[in-house]
């Protein structure tokens, strides 16, 4: 039995924050905004000289929200209503045009596509970016594989694994960094029904014992009342519904 590489979270730790033009701060939020919108020129309005709001695109509008220390929380709607767009503000990827926004930068981001790097190991891959001594990566990278489910699989190749695997070691990878908040877009909607039952077990087992926030992207109603303890629908750039799962 290995320990495990992810930290349990406690009350009196302190985390680096970040924000943008903000004076929401509470210690109890992991991530919160006020009317928060950002829009985008459209190709008519780039050829004239006053580019005003009347001449760009709303892709998100009006939207207050906040995220709990601990909370898991999952974004639904149609395809192109803004729900990728918001984890790319919050992730600071983009810059809101109005409102305010505070968010943790202690952050881990997963894709549908698990995005391993084909020449880098297994172990290679889940430190990849991280600074210590070659043995302290080996061992951090062999104890997340562990927490995985996934030991004896260091020093194979990303092209050796399965769709499910490859998305553990991403997995893997995201929660080494120790984030506060985990942004997930869609983590397994490229996967078999059976396995992407098993990777929400585990992700669902993890957000429990360490105690991160969490805010997932889906298109799957079941997994997110599976998984959320608040579901937020996105309709047309702003938020349309909400709600809290017992």
């Amino acid at each position: 039995m290995f320990k495990s590489i992810f930290h349990k979270r406690h009350d009196a730790e302190v985390s680096e924050e970040s924000t943008y033009e903000s004076n929401i701060n509470d210690s109890d939020y992991c991530v919160s905004m006020e009317n928060l919108g950002i829009s985008f020129a459209s190709s008519e309005s780039k050829n004239t000289e006053n580019n005003s709001a009347t001449n760009s695109s709303f892709v998100l509008k009006n939207i207050t929200m906040r995220i709990k220390k601990g909370e898991f929380v999952s974004l639904i709607g149609r395809s192109g209503c803004g729900k990728t767009t918001l984890l790319k503000i919050i992730s600071g990827l983009l810059t809101p045009t109005e409102g305010s926004i505070y968010a943790t930068s202690r952050q881990a981001i997963g894709f549908q596509d698990a995005r391993l790097i084909p020449w880098l190991s297994v172990s290679k891959n889940v430190v990849f970016g991280m600074e210590a001594s070659k043995q302290e990566l080996e061992d951090i990278a062999h104890l997340a594989l562990c927490q995985m489910q996934l030991e004896g699989y260091d020093n194979k190749w990303p092209s050796q694994l399965s769709g499910g695997q490859q998305q553990r070691v991403s997995l893997a990878r995201a929660l080494v960094r120790n984030p506060e908040l985990l942004l997930l877009d869609e983590p397994f909607g490229a996967l078999d029904a059976l396995t992407r039952f098993d990777m929400q077990d585990l992700l669902n087992k993890l957000q429990a014992e360490y105690g991160w926030s969490t805010l997932m992207v889906t298109h799957d109603i079941a997994e997110a009342v599976r998984l959320s303890n608040r579901i937020i629908m996105i309709k047309n750039g702003e938020i349309y519904k909400q709600w809290h799962i017992n």
